[in-house]
């Protein structure tokens, strides 16, 4: 027999052991489609608490607003200084006529407002962006400790309460699935295991016949290969569904970063196919083989 020969007689065995317990086969990939969608979830949840906090980071993180004592040369002096601490990656000093042509740009629609404000009255400040969110703290200290600096502002909240989320979820997400993916391969070793035991004397005939293990073991490793990318499948469309309908309202949590939507799914949605696939083959034939291992 060819090797092509060969693999579709494993694929059809493999088949015929699906249609001929469907109860088991249903609670196999039931069970393991339940793992995956929960692993998709914690994933695209991750992925959007992290897209919005690299956004967060890439905007200006601190900015200090200066009373009219405050001179210019008295601002770049201050610059140079919190620069020279290694914490600070960038920043952009803003006059009051730069802080004018923002006010008219975000007034643009309110006349009153443009009429009522001249660059007299708006304060400038210093946009700075540190290296690492931790030294948001040192850095805006530094900073309401200066002679003339009226106010600052910061995404101290903001950052530490994301990174915060990021960090529960992850671990969260790591016990959880870590313990779905053992219940997973339990089941999958009952339900293999159970199909073996039944078919034990067809096992001691081709044995007698002179098939060797691996030919006999193929059609169980490919079963729950299929298992795995069953339901690696399932819960991959299910967790797309479910992006689908939440699509609407993630815009409103998402402080102006443009989320992951379903209408673009190759930014995220289809890398994680690709993984929970490769994921789900490497849990099934895992499975298939222990179930094997105790009667070989």
């Amino acid at each position: 027999m060819t090797r092509k020969k060969e693999d579709i007689v494993h694929l059809n065995t493999a088949f015929q052991h699906m249609r001929r317990s469907p109860y088991q086969t249903f609670a196999a990939i039931l069970t393991m489609t339940l793992t995956f969608f929960i692993s998709a979830i914690f994933a695209t949840t991750l992925y959007h608490l992290q897209t919005i906090l690299t956004d967060l980071e890439k905007r200006p993180q601190i900015t200090a607003f200066f009373s009219d004592v405050k001179t210019e040369e008295d601002i770049r002096v201050l610059d140079e200084r919190i620069k020279a601490t290694g914490k600070v990656e960038s920043t952009v000093y803003k006059s009051k006529e730069d802080a004018l042509v923002l006010y008219k740009e975000q007034n643009k629609d309110d006349p009153l407002l443009l009429e009522m404000v001249t660059a007299d009255i708006l304060p400038a400040s210093l946009e700075v962006k540190t290296l690492k969110p931790e030294y948001l703290s040192e850095i805006a200290t530094t900073l309401s400790e200066e002679p003339g600096v009226e106010d600052v502002m910061y995404l101290k909240e903001e950052v530490e309460s994301l990174v915060s989320w990021i960090q529960a979820l992850r671990a969260e997400g790591v016990i959880l699935i870590s313990i779905l993916t053992a219940v997973s391969l339990l089941v999958l070793l009952t339900v293999i295991s159970m199909k073996i035991a039944l078919k034990q004397k067809e096992i001691e005939i081709l044995e007698l016949l002179g098939a060797t293990s691996w030919y006999i073991r193929w059609p169980f490793l490919i079963e729950g290969a299929l298992y795995g990318s069953a339901s690696a499948i399932l819960a991959w469309g299910a967790s797309y569904v479910r992006l689908l309908y939440a699509t609407p309202y993630l815009d409103g949590y998402g402080w102006g970063v443009p989320l992951l939507s379903a209408g673009s799914p190759t930014d995220f949605m289809l890398p994680l196919l690709a993984g929970l696939l490769i994921v789900g083959l490497v849990v099934g034939v895992i499975g298939s083989f222990l179930a094997l291992l105790r009667y070989s």
